[in-house]
Order: C-alpha cells, then structure tokens, then sequence
C-alpha cells in the first residue's frame, strides 16, 4: 500500500511539476527578453539570459530528454546573435569528449569480460566476513570501480552480490541490509569523485575551466586525482563510520554467510586471455593518465612522460584514451570469433551523455561571449566579502542539494560559467571556487531522483523514502561540510 501511495502521489506530483516547467521554460526566457530585459546597450545579455532559463528548466524536468535540450544552442545562438553557428557547434567537440568517450569504451570492455566482477569479488573476499568488514568491503569494491566506469553499472552490479550474501529474498530487510545497500549507492558517488572519468561533472569543470582560462594550464587526469583521490578515501571512511557506528548504533549484527561469493568467484574460473588483455589494457591506460604530465607532491617532484617525447606538449588525456581504446578494436578475442570489442558493443555508449557535454559546453562558451559570465559574478561579489570557508560552505551546500532535484552534470554546467564570472580573470581564483562546486554535485544522498545509484539501491523495494531522506540528508552536511574543509585548507596552502 505504501509503494502505491508513493507511485500514485510522489511519482505523480513530480511528473506533474515537470510537465509544468515544460512549458514555463519557453515563456519565461521571452519574458526575460521582453518584458525584463537586462540593458538596451547589450542586448546579448538578456539573449543569453533567455537561453539559460530555456536549458535549466528542461534539463531539470527531464519532459525533453537532457540531450535534446543540450542541443538549443545550435539554434538558439545564431538566431539571437549570442555566438556564430561555426563557433558554436566546435564547442560539442573537443578532447574532453574524446576522453570520456576512449575512457568509456575501456569501461565497456571491462563489463563485457566481467572482470570489473572478479575485481570486485577479489576486494570482498580479501576484507574477511565479518558485518563490518562485509560493510567496508562492498563500499571499497564500488568506490573503486566507479573511478573507473558507470557509477550505474557499479551499483547494478553489486547490489545482486549484496543481496545474494543478505538472503533478502522478502520484501522485508534487516537494519544491516539496507545499510548495506545505501552504502553502495552512496560509495558509487564517492568513489566517482577520484578521477576525471569517474563522473561526467568532473570532465565539465574541465573543459569549462579552458573554455574561461584558455591561457592557464589545464587540469590533468593525475592533477585531478591528486587533489581528488585522499578527500574520495576520506569521504569513503567517514561514510563507513557514520553508517556501521551511527545509524547501527545498538543493533546487533550476526554474521553473514558469504560462501555464496567464494562460489561465484571459483566458478568465473582462472582468468581468461580476454581478461588479462583488457586488464593490461585498463592498467597501462591508467598509469599514462596519471603520469602524463609532471606531478610536483612539494616535497619532491615526479616528471611527466609526455615531457620526454619531441612533441608531447601536443598530448591529452582523450588523446591517451583512444589510443588505448583501439587497441580493443584490432587485438583479437579467443572465447569469440573477431576482437576484444566490436562495433556493436559501442550501442552501450551513451550518446545523450556525450550531447550533454557539449550543451554544457556549448553554454559555457555563449556565457563568457555575451557577457553574462561576467555580469552574474558581479552580482555574487557579496560571497567574497564573506569569509572563505564560511562562502564555500554554502556554496557546496546549495549545489548538493540543488542536485538533489536535478541532473548533476546539468547542475555542474549551469554553476561552474557563473562562477568564473565571479572570479574574473584571475584563474587560481577561479579553481577556488569550481572544483568544491564540482565535487559538490556529486554529494547528494537523499533522494532517489539524486542520482541512479541512489534510484536503484531504492528500487529494490528495501529502503523507505523517509529513511533514505533522513540517512541521506544527515551525510550530506557532513560530506559537504568536509569537502569544504578539504578544499579551504587545500587552497590556503597552496594547490599542488
């Protein structure tokens, strides 16, 4: 009965609120362009503003699928005079897309030889049986893999191996069950955090960070994961302390019976030739990400290998990623006729993704052309007059649970163009405010509509709504508090 109620009343209000901004966007970004125009003298600004209004409202009701509307720009801003057609379309593709794409192609191999399953049975099987190692060790095995692939896959994975050593085959679950369970979904966000890959918002800040600062360096892979991986694992043991000692607090925990894993893992066999290929494949490309460029930890300094080829300023990380991705392309399989990955494999990239990107991009750039980049900052001046801890505290509270209601790469690409307005040109200034913004969006634990492993750990019919709310909502200030701890004294210091 309560399922229903939920399906007919939640389920249905929401659908209805989306409909509605479904067709408030368009007459909104008229009024701003009509009725309440920014300035006569730039015209741009209001166009631009218009435009913004359009894409945010449609990506939050998700009434036009996100990559649809990421494609508005292509239209929108030839025909208002915001940017040339020529220029526009560019922005969709770049090296960051190839990144994302190369990376995500190694990923689908991963799944399609199941190895990311061996690896997650390996980490399992090495913490021990006990409740709380079976805690830690389901949330490393997802942590782990989602820095690689699918924060969704990750957790469709594992949640068939957390129900298997449960036994929950009822409706009905105990405490540590669905303790277990939201911690996958929540280890799934964590874990994306770490590298550029695990989590499309962190390849948004990316290219929207050269899109402002085409001068200044840009952000590596091992840039990224050296200031990301150490808050990932923090995060990653706070969230293991706050579920086995807070919300477990005075409920008693019998031993689980994992021997269902071990026969899992002793009927996968040796590892194949597939598997050893694609983990060579996986572990070299891992290793020339994070040491493509030279990586200075203060005390000393590791260079970068690209530094070491005639023309390796000419390198990316996309670059390094479809490299490695050919490779699946023309090494030959032996379980198959054909090779470790084909053509017809590529059906499983998702391409809405990919245009989101590209919309994102794309209203980055219309963003700093027009003007109102700048115009917004101008109006946020009053957060730099506040203290810097006390500014990003709110700020990485307001986009976790912004997120909460709304995609958090469209959530990330709608931020991250204002908040470059707000530090002008200076871009030390601007990674001071983007990337707590970035890591933000992906610390939302509350609602199932907050992100697919949270939708899928709910779907299993084992969590409430109110208890995923009242979980959730109390780690949200936590992690948000510690990712603006981290970054404030990070930045105090001096980013390496």
């Amino acid at each position: 009965m309560k399922g229903w109620w939920f399906n007919r009343t939640v389920v249905g209000g929401f659908n209805s609120v989306r409909r509605g901004l479904f067709y408030v966007a368009p007459l909104l970004a008229v009024w701003a362009i009509v009725v309440k125009p920014l300035g006569a003298e730039l015209p741009q600004l209001s166009y631009m503003l218009a435009v913004v209004l359009w894409m945010v409202l449609w990506w939050i009701s998700e009434e036009v699928p996100l990559g649809i509307t990421s494609l508005l720009p292509v239209v929108l801003f030839p025909l208002l005079g915001i940017m040339d057609g020529k220029a526009v379309s560019a922005l969709y593709v770049n090296q960051v897309i190839f990144l994302f794409m190369g990376g995500f192609m190694v990923a689908i191999a991963v799944q399609k030889w199941e190895l990311h399953r061996r690896i997650a049975l390996w980490i399992l099987m090495a913490l021990g049986t006990s409740p709380s190692r079976i805690l830690l060790g389901f949330m490393l095995a997802t942590a782990v893999l989602s820095m690689w692939i699918s924060n969704t896959a990750t957790t469709m994975m594992m949640i068939p191996m957390a129900l298997s050593v449960l036994g929950m085959e009822s409706r009905r679950s105990s405490p540590f069950g669905r303790v277990l369970l939201l911690g996958i979904a929540y280890s799934a966000s964590i874990g994306g955090v770490a590298t550029l890959v695990g989590t499309p918002p962190n390849l948004s800040f990316t290219r929207i960070y050269e899109i402002y600062y085409p001068q200044a360096e840009g952000v590596s892979f091992g840039q990224w994961m050296l200031w990301a991986f150490p808050l990932s694992i923090g995060l990653l043991l706070v969230l293991f302390i706050y579920l086995r000692y807070v919300v477990l607090w005075g409920v008693a925990v019998q031993v689980m019976d994992v021997s269902g894993l071990r026969r899992q893992l002793k009927a996968m066999g040796d590892l194949s030739y597939e598997e050893r290929a694609v983990m060579a494949i996986f572990v070299v490309l891992a290793l020339l990400w994070i040491f493509r460029k030279p990586l200075d930890f203060g005390i000393f300094r590791i260079p970068g290998w690209s530094t070491w080829l005639p023309y390796g300023s000419y390198l990316h990380d996309g670059t390094v990623a479809i490299a490695m991705a050919v490779l699946l392309f023309v090494l030959p399989a032996k379980r198959t006729d054909g090779y470790l990955m084909s053509w017809a494999d590529m059906r499983q990239m998702p391409w809405d993704l990919i245009l989101l990107f590209g919309g994102g991009f794309a209203l980055a750039g219309g963003l700093k052309e027009s003007g109102l980049a700048d115009w917004l900052g101008q109006h946020l001046q009053w957060m730099q007059a506040m203290p810097l801890w006390l500014s990003m505290w709110i700020l990485v509270l307001m986009v976790s649970f912004l997120t909460e209601m709304t995609s958090n790469t469209a959530t990330v690409e709608s931020f991250l163009p204002v908040l470059a307005g707000l530090a002008g040109a200076s871009s030390d200034e601007a990674l001071l405010w983007m990337i707590p913004a970035t890591v933000a969006a992906s610390m939302a634990f509350m609602l199932p509509i907050a992100t697919p492993p949270n939708a899928i750990v709910f779907g299993t019919g084992k969590i409430s709504m109110v208890e995923m709310m009242r979980v959730g909502f109390v780690f949200n200030i936590v992690a948000g508090t510690l990712v603006a701890i981290y970054f404030f004294l990070l930045l105090s210091h001096g980013m390496p």
